[in-house]
């Protein structure tokens, strides 16, 4: 075959396979054109799965008779001029393509008409063909009809899904974008029934509605508001609780500068964010929205604008891993219990955002043999008023501690709780650049195999940073001659020969933690903490809860795992059938 020219139409059928999909990519470019307008009320009407019928109204600028055309021409577009404006793109289009792309492959009817106009006027395609602009009643702004998609392409027809398919595909989109622009009332119908009654909700109070009609009552009880900024980056936004992580990744929602974006570099840094509180295998739940300067993102990157790419994304990667870092830290045991689930048992966990700090002075843990002397000085809250956690009664099977406070009682996996205490002590030596270790008269000696101590070497640098002092003094033999003040009283040669067993069994694979410093404290505050039939005093268990009060992310072990549960008088009553 010859080398030729394609016709027009032609091509039109085959740019917009780039950018119509399905249904629901028609209603992604009117809708956003319509926010692009300054639209204020987004009517979206369905029918058929947006195979029959796609009409979505709006009240925003409207277009003029004079640009009815040009608003149909490829590439035609109010929203850049320059190459200039092409970098600092603030709407969410600019190709100049939605338009000619929809009325290339279905029957579009165009409707508008500016403020500034005493009527409007309307345009109509068929499959291409693009007919006269006529005088037409319509209120200020724009009505766009799209009916039979795809009639004149059966290849693309025949790719398209079931009705409930296809509707479902609009519904979640139309909620995605909802929850980027909560100034704006969303109404969306299918069949002439209505699916989404969104009003306009400026203030916080309707922004909680409106996000427990999308993604329903427990996030919003089970989250945690976020606003940060650095310089000329702001993430805000709403990010669940680590106990409310989930088996699919099905509430993650990320926009940028109000632009719904599916990005690497996002996901990750959520990842980041959540690395030492989620249960390997779960998904955070989270509404984040990063402002950023225009320039500094490039969203001209795909037809679909799903995709961006940053400038400097190390800097945003590191600013967001902060940014949730920060926020994540504040969960701690003093949250009210969540609302009484159906199950007497369940465990509610949380975090209070104005929580205070640690106490930077309290630094004293369990020891694998004996307790330090330190826990001692805990006997006088065995008389204390009920604190967060309450005060202990008593310990069961060796593994948890069982307390009472005003609401009822809470069960403590004192394992899980004692492993976070000691793995957020590591960290803050760690940040202060000098861990607190104590230095030996007599060395101590283990025998390792080569690979092990080989790798134990390689990150001396590391195990340093926690206050150990590493030597080899033959093949396989390894010197410790300071170790950490934190372990003094611990049997440390048998925790260090765990955790360097371990770090061989970790090595080339996945960690829940980054980096290797994370890594190696998460481990040794998991061999370290107390372990399942050690009996506990009272004191002790007393102490053990009220660092957990005062310990970042107390909530969750180094695993994610929840550290404690809650049982209210209620729902005990329940359970004797009390009152009834």
């Amino acid at each position: 075959m010859p080398i030729r020219i394609l016709d027009a139409q032609l091509i039109d059928q085959i740019a917009a396979g780039e950018v119509i999909e399905r249904p629901a990519s028609v209603v992604k470019e009117l809708v956003e054109n319509a926010l692009d307008a300054g639209a204020t009320q987004i009517e979206i009407d369905i029918e058929r799965g947006g195979i029959g019928l796609i009409r979505v109204c709006d009240d925003g600028c409207g277009i003029a008779a004079a640009d009815l055309l040009l608003a149909v021409t490829r590439h035609a577009t109010s929203k850049i001029a320059s190459f200039e404006d092409l970098e600092t793109i603030a709407t969410l289009g600019f190709r100049g393509e939605a338009l000619p792309s929809i009325g290339a492959v279905a029957h579009v009817r165009i409707a508008s008409r500016t403020r500034a106009d005493e009527q409007g006027s309307e345009l109509r395609i068929d499959g291409g063909s693009v007919g006269e602009v006529r005088p037409a009643a319509q209120l200020p702004g724009t009505t766009i009809e799209v009916r039979d998609l795809f009639f004149n392409v059966p290849a693309r027809r025949r790719f398209v899904r079931t009705e409930t398919t296809e509707y479902a595909h609009i519904i979640r989109l139309v909620e995605r974008i909802a929850l980027s622009r909560f100034d704006v009332a969303f109404t969306l119908t299918h069949n002439a029934r209505v699916a989404l009654r969104l009003p306009a909700a400026p203030h916080a109070a309707q922004q909680q509605d409106r996000l427990a009609q999308i993604l329903g009552d427990e996030f919003v009880s089970r989250s945690l508001p976020i606003d940060v900024q650095a310089g000329p980056l702001h993430l805000s936004g709403w990010v669940g609780l680590p106990s409310f992580a989930r088996g699919q990744p099905d509430l993650q929602f990320w926009y940028v500068n109000e632009r719904p974006v599916r990005d690497k570099v996002l996901l990750n840094a959520v990842r980041g964010g959540f690395r030492d509180v989620l249960f390997h295998g779960r998904h955070p739940a989270y509404v984040l929205r990063l402002q950023i300067e225009p320039r500094d993102v490039d969203v001209n990157a795909h037809p679909t604008k799903l995709e961006v790419r940053f400038r400097e994304s190390r800097g945003v990667h590191d600013f967001i891993v902060r940014a949730l870092d920060r926020t994540l830290a504040q969960t701690r045991p003093d949250m009210q219990p969540a609302a009484a689930s159906a199950s007497p048992f369940a465990a509610s966990f949380g975090g209070n955002i104005g929580a205070a700090a640690p106490r930077p002075g309290a630094a004293f843990a369990f020891g694998p043999s004996k307790l330090p002397d330190t826990w001692q000085l805990a006997a006088s809250v065995r008389d204390a008023p009920p604190s967060d956690l309450g005060t202990a009664i008593a310990q069961l099977h060796g593994i948890y501690i069982l307390a009472q406070d005003a609401q009822g009682l809470v069960l403590i996996d004192m394992h899980a709780g004692h492993e976070r205490v000691l793995y957020e002590q590591l960290k803050a030596s760690h940040s202060r650049g000098a861990a607190a270790s104590q230095g030996l008269l007599e060395p101590l000696t283990l025998e390792l195999d080569e690979p092990t101590l080989d790798l134990l070497l390689a990150a001396r640098e590391e195990w340093e940073q926690v206050g150990f002092e590493l030597d080899r003094i033959g093949s396989r033999t390894l010197a410790l001659r300071r170790v950490p003040a934190l372990l003094a009283g611990s049997d440390v040669v048998a925790l260090v020969r765990e955790v360097a067993s371990a770090l061989l069994e970790e090595q080339g694979g996945a960690h829940h933690l980054d980096a290797a410093a994370h890594r190696l404290f998460a481990t040794l505050a998991c061999r370290a903490a107390i372990h399942a039939q050690r009996r506990l005093t009272l004191p002790e268990m007393n102490a053990l809860l009220r660092q957990m009060e005062n310990t970042d992310r107390a909530a969750q072990c180094n695993h994610g795992r929840p550290t404690f549960a809650r049982v209210s008088l209620p729902e005990l009553d329940r359970l004797f059938l009390r009152g009834r």
